[in-house]
């Protein structure tokens, strides 16, 4: 739950303090008229990251082929560990210009009143926090067995604290250190990405894409079992494993030490 709530919080931080900016600069612009688009752009957005939800619960996630489902999960996990490293690097370089993007578009499309330019800015700023997070989702779903309750409430929590948090910046809340938040969130971010990323590399010595004679390093599940109560949250949120492979564990610290390493390069550039 803490994996999923830490996931839609960010998330949604990012996708509402986009749509907060827009709304802030049309009431500056005197051009509040165009709010009604705005949201319907958001509306749109949500709509359409509801049926990528769908998508993938029901349809990719229901295939009945063992070995393509097998497989299917393994490209997820994969593809969820490089968007969520790129997502942090990303937002890391642009978050001190992503304000004055916004607005210098903004203000192109309210001076040639293009009111479909507007729907579509409003729509992909939640469209693609909402596809992350079904991406991330899906993927924390098949690696840390994760249920449906759990994800709902840990996501619908991080969705209103978003939302309250966005809420005070727009008030005048300046002295929120949206910086420092990004720069944690996004290492914690990371951590669960290489978790994923091990937790792929298991599932693809399972199906002998990988090695499998690989030996295990150590076993301590006599201590703190990752099928235990402790265990699993730690496998949820940190991507723990009781007895790992020499393969899964030189993977998981590979990863590691190159998204810490960019991670820290970056958010110390001036």
């Amino acid at each position: 739950m803490l994996a999923s709530f830490l996931i839609t919080f960010r998330e949604g931080l990012e996708a509402f303090l986009i749509v907060g900016i827009i709304i802030s600069y049309l009431g500056k612009l005197q051009a509040t008229k165009y709010n009604k688009y705005i949201y319907l752009g958001v509306t749109l957005g949500v709509i359409v990251s509801l049926i990528i939800a769908y998508i993938f619960q029901v349809v990719l996630l229901g295939i009945d082929d063992a070995n393509l489902k097998h497989y299917l999960m393994i490209g997820i996990l994969l593809f969820a560990t490089i968007v969520l490293s790129y997502m942090v690097v990303w937002m890391a370089n642009q978050s001190k210009n992503i304000k004055g993007e916004i607005e210098e578009n903004l203000n192109n499309l309210v001076t040639t009143g293009n009111i479909l330019g507007m729907v579509f800015l409003a729509f992909l700023a939640v469209l693609r926090e909402g596809f992350e997070t079904v991406l991330f989702f899906s993927s924390l779903s098949l690696s840390q067995n994760i249920t449906m309750q759990d994800g709902a409430i840990g996501g619908g929590l991080g969705l209103v604290l978003s939302v309250i948090l966005v809420y005070l910046i727009m008030k005048g809340a300046k002295n929120i250190p949206l910086r420092e938040f990004f720069k944690w969130t996004g290492l914690l971010i990371l951590i669960i990405a290489g978790g994923l990323f091990g937790s792929a590399v298991s599932m693809m010595q399972a199906s002998e894409l990988l090695p499998t004679f690989v030996p295990v390093v150590y076993d301590i599940s006599g201590i703190l079992d990752d099928r235990g109560l402790f265990g699993t949250f730690l496998r949820a949120l940190f991507g723990y494993n009781s007895s790992p492979t020499l393969l899964h564990l030189l993977s998981w610290s590979s990863y590691m030490i190159g998204a810490i390493y960019l991670w820290r390069k970056t958010y110390s550039a001036k």
